[in-house]
This record gives structure tokens, sequence and C-alpha cells, in this order.
């Protein structure tokens, strides 16, 4: 049997931050938290991990060393779903980093969110 998790991030504005992640998973406000120095998100189905957001002092500094990838169709790459998503992202406040092709096929399009943690849309 796994582990219940909770996958945390540090942030300026954790509302903000938390607002902008519950969309880009499908995930809504965790009932029931209720903390002005942070916010947090579940999966409505129950199925994926909770994701805290922190306040802390302090601003991102360096690359992250562990980042998401959002899937949006699952295993099965889909390039307009994936640019779908990542356009509307970005429409919310995330910045375009780049993209990547292996072998000249599209891959998955990097973006930092709004406090400049990067994760990708593959």
């Amino acid at each position: 049997m796994a582990i219940p998790w909770t996958l945390c991030f540090d942030a300026a504005d954790p509302q903000r931050l938390a607002g902008f992640w519950a969309v880009a998973l499908g995930y809504v406000p965790e009932p029931g938290y209720d903390d002005p120095d942070g916010a947090s998100i579940v999966d409505p189905d129950g199925r994926g991990p909770a994701i805290s957001f922190l306040r802390v002092p302090e601003g991102k500094a360096t690359k992250n060393r562990v980042h998401v990838d959002v899937r949006p169709t699952g295993a099965v790459k889909d390039e307009a779903a994936i640019r779908r998503l990542a356009g509307e992202l970005i429409a919310r406040g995330a910045v375009e980093v780049g993209e990547e092709r292996y072998d000249g096929v599209f891959s998955h399009v990097i973006l930092r969110d709004p406090e400049g943690n990067e994760f990708c849309v593959a």
C-alpha cells in the first residue's frame, strides 16, 4: 500500500500560486484548509497527492532540482493539447522557457510558474 504524501512549494504568495496550480492540474482548494500563510489544493477524485504552498520570506534563487510534468493527455503525446494547456497557463502568469524536441519530434514545452518554478507540459 502506498503512503499518502504531499508536494510542498515555497511561495511569496501561496494563494496565487495555489490558484495557478489548481488550474494547471484540475485540482480544487482543500476543504477546511484555512491558513493565511499557506494554501492547499487536492485532486477532486482523491487519486493524486495534495499540494501545499507555504509562505517563505526569500525568493527562488536557483534552478529546481525537482519539477512537475503536467501531462494533459496522459502517456499519449498530443502536441495540440500540450500547446493548448501551455497557452492557457501562460495567460495565467506562466512564462515560456522553450520547448524540447528529440530526433526532430516535438516532446514538451518548458514553462516557469508565476514564481519562477520550472515545469513541463508534456
